[in-house]
């Protein structure tokens, strides 16, 4: 009774902030219709915190957290990692076969966190012979030696080569091709679609007159942004009266502790702090200045909402950020101060000069196209039509 439905099955990976759920989130939105089912399976610790559309729902794994980029150990459950890795796995595949998804999305890793998705994309690869598997990559995943490398080492090739569809990467060749900076192979090549940056809701404008402009400073989960948020506060400490108000969102992920501290200091300078919100846009939305660390949703945002943005991009363990601060940087969609040179005085500068003449990015953010959603929804319509 139930097979006109379209299901769509979504891995989406969990082990660091906050960036790979939402990105999730952001296309499930999208993708949901009257007869589209999308299941999530994640290990998200905060997947529950957002609310979901009727026709989305998820199925929760035991999290991962990252200790390096080689070391995962179990969130909570007090177990071997390699004991949490075999429920994951177990999980996805008996998901997998009593959802039997028409479409699999995998998110970032081809063969998911230590090969946990490896099990389903073989039994669908045998099982399901019309479903179509799609790896959805960022924009841009790590500089170019390291990604080659690690793709070699991990043999992601041969497994794009045999278990996937199409690789479909939220971003431009333009702004950055990762065809050529990660070599993938002609036939990997061939399989690759570019389905742009992926656009967020643009919240419903109410005109309020205001006395004193807003920056809001987001630092996505939490985990590593504490430099930012300590910056930002030591540039208010020692800058006087301003002219303009703060809404500082740590993140969920920021130690108790540094909330605490940040918390404290935030309130003798009158800034208001959240440690999280469900609706980022519509907080971003009355902002004039934005100040982030340059994740891809954050800079989805900004993008989505024409928002000027001071970015101060991280660059350890990955390049990911600055490479993304930078070919934004280039196209004038931001200004950014590199992670090691950030200071209250260098942090002050930049604020106050993108608060007073925002117009030659506000230019260029009102002729950047996003794409991503309207690629992804014809795609599938494509698979839907041809088996």
């Amino acid at each position: 009774m139930e097979s006109h439905n379209y299901n769509i099955l979504m891995y989406s990976h969990d082990t660091y902030g906050l960036g790979h759920i939402r990105r999730t989130m952001a296309i499930a939105r999208n993708l949901v219709g009257p007869e589209v089912n999308i299941l999530i399976v994640t290990g998200s610790p905060i997947v529950g915190r957002y609310s979901f559309p009727k026709g989305i729902d998820f199925v929760r794994m035991p999290g991962m957290i990252k200790k390096t980029n080689v070391i995962y150990v179990p969130h909570s459950i007090k177990v071997d990692p390699k004991i949490a890795i075999s429920i994951r796995k177990n999980i996805i595949l008996s998901t997998a076969k009593a959802f039997k998804p028409d479409l699999f999305v995998v998110d970032k890793v081809p063969t998911g966190l230590k090969g946990e998705v490896l099990p389903t994309l073989k039994w669908m690869n045998k099982k399901l012979p019309c479903s179509r598997v799609v790896l959805g990559l960022r924009d841009i995943l790590d500089d170019a030696a390291s990604t080659r490398a690690d793709w070699k080492r991990k043999k992601f090739p041969e497994v794009l080569r045999e278990l996937y569809s199409e690789i479909w990467v939220y971003g431009t060749k333009e702004m950055y091709d990762p065809i050529t900076e990660y070599a993938f192979p002609a036939d990997i090549a061939a399989k690759t679609v570019f389905t742009g940056y992926i656009p967020r809701m643009i919240p419903t404008a109410r005109k309020a007159k205001r006395k004193h402009k807003q920056v809001v400073v987001t630092i996505g989960g939490g985990g590593d942004g504490y430099t930012v948020l300590d910056t930002y506060l030591r540039m208010l400490e020692t800058n006087g009266t301003v002219d303009f108000k703060t809404l500082m969102i740590t993140g969920p992920f920021l130690s108790p502790e540094r909330l605490d501290e940040l918390a404290d200091r935030a309130r003798a300078l009158k800034v208001q702090i959240k440690p999280f919100v469900r609706n980022m846009e519509k907080r971003m939305a009355k902002a004039d200045l934005v100040v982030s660390m340059g994740g891809y949703n954050t800079m989805c945002e900004i993008l989505s909402l024409k928002k000027p943005a001071l970015v101060i991009p991280r660059d350890n363990p990955r390049q990911e950020q600055l490479l993304r601060a930078e070919a934004f940087k280039k196209r004038g969609l931001c200004d950014y101060i590199e992670w090691g040179r950030v200071t209250p005085e260098t942090m002050r500068e930049k604020i106050n000069a993108l608060l007073a003449d925002p117009a030659p990015y506000t230019a260029e953010l009102d002729s950047f196209a996003m794409t991503g959603l309207d690629v992804m929804r014809e795609r599938l319509q494509f698979f839907r039509e041809n088996c």
